[in-house]
Parts: structure tokens; sequence; C-alpha cells
């Protein structure tokens, strides 16, 4: 992080205290090594908790909440890791995933997340290349240990 140093003057009680020596780290930077991850999902309450535990641990996050918009954020931010959500209104996970595999010059690395029990869509997300697939409801510990396996690679 780099500091902001203060060099103005502030009122407090109705006195003017200096505040030349006074240095205040920024809260809303990033560590400069910090990896970007896209969350595709329509959900606020998964949406929000995602990226609340991502952040704590030192990622920086990326949102898009319908799947036109997650490809579209994936094409032009070019992120580390995306968590796509498999079911989302104007396009599915899985119409992402192919596009962006037929698309890009790189694999992106994926991790899809679904309430659907079925073993035909994990086999299909499989078969299009998802790094990781984890059913909803999922443990947020189940969740960032797959993001620190998958980063790692």
């Amino acid at each position: 992080m780099h500091p902001q140093r203060l060099s103005d003057t502030s009122m407090d009680s109705g006195q003017i205290h200096s505040l030349e020596n006074v240095t205040v780290a920024k809260p809303s930077e990033k560590p400069e090594n910090a990896q970007r991850i896209l969350i595709v999902d329509d959900d606020p309450d998964i949406i929000e908790s995602v990226r609340y535990a991502l952040e704590n641990n030192g990622h920086e996050v990326l949102v898009a909440r319908d799947g036109n918009q997650g490809l579209v954020m994936a094409e032009r931010e070019d992120p580390d890791l995306i968590i796509l959500d498999m079911m989302m209104p104007k396009r599915s996970g899985f119409l992402v995933m192919e596009k962006l595999r037929r698309s890009s010059r790189q694999a992106h690395k994926i991790i899809m997340i679904t309430a659907n029990e079925g073993n035909r869509h994990k086999a299909f997300a499989e078969m299009l290349g998802v790094d990781d697939y984890i059913r909803k409801p999922f443990n947020m510990d189940q969740l960032l240990e797959s993001v620190a396996r998958i980063l790692e690679d």
C-alpha cells in the first residue's frame, strides 16, 4: 500500500492541529500483487458473501450480475480466475464457458457454482474444461481452498 501524506490542518474542538507528519494508508488500495477474480452470479447474497471472503484474502474482486455482462467483463478484464454460476439470466454459465473457450487466446481458470444436483451438468462442465465444480449451498472454506489451489497452478 502506498501511504497518503497529509499536510493540511484539521479542526478539532475548535482548535487547529497540524497534520504535517501524519501518514495515513488508503483503505481501498489492494496489494500490488493481488490476483483478480471475477464473480459472475445473479444472487446478491452470494455475490456479497463471496466478495467479502475473497477481498479479506487479498484478492481484487470484479462482479458481473448476468451471463452477458460476465462474458464482456471476462474478455475485457482478463481476470486470473472466474467464479461462474451455472443458472443465470441472459446467458447461462455453460454458454459463457463455451464462448470463452472459443474466443479467448488462453483458457480462463473457472470455478462453476450451481444449485443443480445433476451429474450430467457436472460432466458437461468438465468437458468444457471447468477447473472445479461446487454445489450450492457450499462452505466458504471449500470455495477459498479451491481458489487457492487453482491460482497456484
